[in-house]
């Protein structure tokens, strides 16, 4: 199944005055203030600009930062990173694949056991979607990242 996940006009028309600052003009959220930093839900996070996955709740953690934290994205290529120098220092910055989003950045204190990195991301640039609301918007293929590993469970 192929999917467009490019922006429009029309999607950006759509965001909110926090949701544009963060996704078009490279802003940053309150920690603490945001929807999804305790958000403990089962699901995936979408860019709110175009619907691309992103990250799955089984990587989020609690980073303890006030913002929402995953240990990696849902696929290698729907992230791309670029060299922030702004606020007198040089981060990584975090942008979406297909709409070119800002969603957040990239540090490398993570949890060693995950690969030691930290995708720090702004609530605003996502759009969360429950695992039971999977397949009714369109996004039942990830349905499987939620299935519980048979082989797993008959090796116990």
């Amino acid at each position: 199944m192929s999917h467009d996940y490019r922006k429009t006009a029309d999607a950006v028309g759509r965001l909110t005055d926090t949701q544009f600052s963060v996704t078009q003009q490279d802003g940053t959220e309150p920690p603490f203030r945001n929807e999804y930093w305790d958000n403990h839900e089962r699901g995936i996070y979408v860019d709110v600009v175009s619907g691309q996955p992103l990250f799955s709740s089984t990587d989020k953690y609690d980073s303890g930062t006030g913002w929402p934290s995953f240990t990696k994205p849902i696929d290698g290529d729907v992230v791309r990173t670029k060299t922030d120098r702004t606020l007198w220092m040089t981060r990584t910055e975090v942008r979406s694949a297909g709409a070119d989003s800002h969603l957040g950045h990239l540090f490398d204190d993570g949890p060693a056991d995950a690969g030691g990195l930290r995708y720090c991301m702004n609530s605003a640039a996502l759009r969360f979607i429950p695992v039971s609301e999977l397949e009714a918007q369109g996004y039942g293929e990830y349905r499987s990242l939620f299935e519980p590993d048979v082989t797993k469970e008959n090796a116990s």
